[in-house]
């Protein structure tokens, strides 16, 4: 009786163990997507990449011990307070890239991407407890990193002379050489960046030109913002913009293109190619090409109208944070948070694309989580710190303007997705019975046991075809 029972388990967890196998080779979409990509990897391990727990926690210790027991203690409260603060993040950002999961990349190395999470998230918490406090005592926090700080910002209006080339001066051009200040160069680096992040010209174009739309419906909000007519669409949505993206989208190819033959360092015979090897560490380890299909579905336009809304919210609290808090466009906190904002949002389109395109992927990502949380608590210090601003009344024709495109949009879905397409394809199993008989053929397929392997992935390329 008891052979028999045991004989019976044994059975039942040979088939448990068959099930995981044959489920998870149903469906890797990462491999899936890079299928056509020429990858290889050798897989070998080395120091580096191991977690080395023990001996961060021994050294951390070890800077705890030096701290309590040699270190001469000062007097100065603020400076012991600052100085507290700053290990407290430390010690929190040690334990985040030891212990958080992997992130979506492992280049240059996944401590990397667990390094920005936990930045992500520290900034968050700084962010949530900057809105329970008032303006004033904000900007007084803003003097704890730079004592220059806590001034009123000068206002520069960058519309006042749309002439570019004004005779009655004795420079004609002066006009188009005040645009050209150090802002040109770093625009059109962001936009290429930004196109690496973003993966597709289609949707870089639609932001770049809705970015340009903002700020000639918000120029009565910011001063800023008031620019030229050639200022906005030429220097701006096409020079910078424009090559920005297409020097992007030629990175992209030549990133989609490329093979990813990867060796270990120790497996290379010659100095010269460790060396080489060493500076690919800082490139891509694969690639997957994004195709957001925006139209595909209703779900999924949708989805792609609240990634263009964060993206374009999220442009606009650089330039409403900056106002708020008095801190200058160049300064170090400025171009601080647009670099971490680039590695989160590496990190969160990332997860969001395999959101939106793999069917077994059910989880809004954690660094997605983040940057999403991160934008609406930015959005709430704008609208608490500085409420009269921000809420000025649009321009009656500004206001009629995006009336029209509002009503225009909610025109348009309706149209594409409920009279000229059927809805129901958004519904698994319902819209094509043909879809479901094979989704039935795969069931029955995962629940025979005694399929093999060969015979489990013919049966799939065939439901496939």
């Amino acid at each position: 009786m008891a052979s028999a029972q045991k004989e019976k388990a044994e059975t039942v967890k040979h088939g448990q163990d068959l099930v995981k196998l044959h489920s998870s080779t149903a469906h890797d979409w990462q491999t899936e997507k890079r299928i056509h990509k020429d990858f290889y990897d050798d897989g070998t391990l080395t120091f580096f990449w191991r977690a080395h727990t023990i001996t961060a926690l021994v050294v951390f210790s070890a800077i705890l011990v030096y701290v309590a027991l040699f270190e001469e203690p000062s007097l100065d409260r603020d400076y012991n307070a600052k100085r507290g603060l700053f290990a407290l993040i430390l010690a929190f950002l040690l334990f985040g890239i030891i212990n958080t999961p992997d992130g979506p990349f492992i280049r240059p190395h996944p401590v990397f991407w667990r390094l920005i999470l936990c930045i992500s998230i520290v900034y968050e918490l700084c962010l949530v407890f900057l809105l329970f406090q008032d303006v004033h005592s904000a900007r007084l926090i803003m003097k704890h990193f730079d004592s220059s700080l806590g001034q009123p910002l000068p206002e520069k209006d960058y519309g006042g002379n749309c002439l570019i080339y004004d005779a009655n001066h004795t420079d004609p051009l002066h006009n188009f050489w005040d645009k050209m200040d150090g802002f040109v160069p770093t625009h059109f680096i962001g936009w290429w960046l930004k196109t690496l992040v973003l993966r597709d010209w289609w949707l870089c174009t639609v932001l770049s030109i809705m970015f340009e739309v903002l700020e000639y419906t918000l120029e009565h909000q910011l001063p800023n913002f008031s620019e030229c007519w050639w200022d906005h669409w030429i220097m701006d949505a096409l020079v910078c913009n424009g090559l920005g993206i297409y020097l992007g989208m030629k990175t992209l190819r030549y990133l989609s293109m490329k093979p990813y033959h990867w060796r270990g360092m120790w497996n290379i015979p010659t100095y010269r190619g460790m060396l080489k090897r060493l500076a690919q560490q800082f490139t891509p380890h694969s690639w997957i090409d994004y195709d957001w299909k925006p139209t595909s579905s209703l779900k999924r336009w949708l989805s792609m109208l609240g990634v263009i809304s964060m993206f374009l919210l999220a442009e606009l609290n650089t330039f409403y944070l900056k106002f708020v808090l008095w801190i200058p466009p160049e300064h170090y906190l400025c171009l601080s948070r647009l670099v971490v904002f680039l590695f989160m949002g590496a990190a969160a389109m990332r997860e969001t694309f395999q959101f939106l395109d793999d069917p077994n992927c059910k989880k809004f990502g954690r660094q997605s989580w983040v940057i999403v949380s991160i934008i609406i608590t930015e959005l709430l210090i704008v609208l608490k710190f500085d409420w009269n601003t921000v809420t000025k009344p649009l321009p009656k024709p500004v206001a009629i303007f995006w009336l029209i495109g509002a009503l225009g949009l909610f025109i348009w879905t309706i149209v594409k997705f409920y009279i000229f397409k059927d809805v129901k394809h958004d519904i698994p199993n319902i819209s094509n019975p043909s879809e479901q008989s094979k989704n039935s053929e795969n069931n029955n397929l995962m629940n025979n046991l005694t399929l093999d392997r060969p015979l489990l992935r013919q049966r799939q390329m065939r439901t496939k075809d």
